[in-house]
């Protein structure tokens, strides 16, 4: 791909190295923002600095906030007896989306997966355990996809629950085993949630 300007070709670039953006994609991003008026941009940029800058991640459960708290930890509608586990802020967001659970969350930030180099302590576990010791947690509700490294961590943090008077279930199986919450449907998703079951079950099966 042929540039007559420098600044463009260094655009592009930049575009490029969003997660699903090729060259050609960057490249009409770019073009649309050279015909766009520059306060636009300008409001564009601002906007994606201060976020960078500025957001900040829950004191509490770990997803994305703008202060403290997150909007769901600092909702009291919300019941903060049920905690679901996730891996990352995308399965909080497929979660609400489907507008079928009012408990609160726990984003472990990954899951277990050695080959990766990823243990137990880079995961948020030990917040985990002691929401479950300091907090009223009447119920930890696994929410990681479906496969060899979300049943591992499942397994990891169950034996380090059992210390404690909590219930502990997993989401059904209506996902796949492999598949991602991310990309499930919210009908999939929220009967999932409804039909939780006892970890017990799900590791022994």
């Amino acid at each position: 791909m042929n540039f007559s300007s420098h600044l463009l070709e260094n655009a592009v670039a930049e575009f490029a190295k969003l997660p699903g953006i090729g060259k050609k994609t960057a490249l009409r991003l770019v073009l649309h923002l050279l015909k766009t008026e520059a306060a636009q941009v300008n409001h564009f940029a601002d906007t994606i600095q201060k976020m960078r800058q500025e957001i900040r991640f829950c004191t509490r459960c770990h997803n994305v906030a703008d202060g403290p708290l997150c909007n769901i930890c600092a909702t009291p509608a919300r019941r903060h007896d049920l905690v679901c586990v996730v891996e990352s802020i995308r399965d909080v967001m497929a979660i609400e989306g489907t507008q079928q659970y009012n408990g609160a969350y726990h984003v472990l930030g990954g899951v277990i997966s050695p080959l990766d180099g990823i243990g137990p302590d880079q995961l948020q576990i030990e917040s985990l355990l002691q929401r479950v010791q300091e907090q009223q947690v009447s119920e930890i509700i696994f929410a990681l996809n479906p496969n060899i490294q979300g049943d591992t961590t499942i397994y990891f943090i169950q034996k380090k629950l059992a210390a404690y008077p909590v219930k502990v279930t997993a989401i059904s199986r209506g996902i796949a085993f492999g598949g991602e919450l991310e990309y499930a449907d919210e009908l999939t998703l929220a009967r999932s949630l409804q039909n939780r079951q006892p970890v017990e079950t799900l590791v022994r099966g």
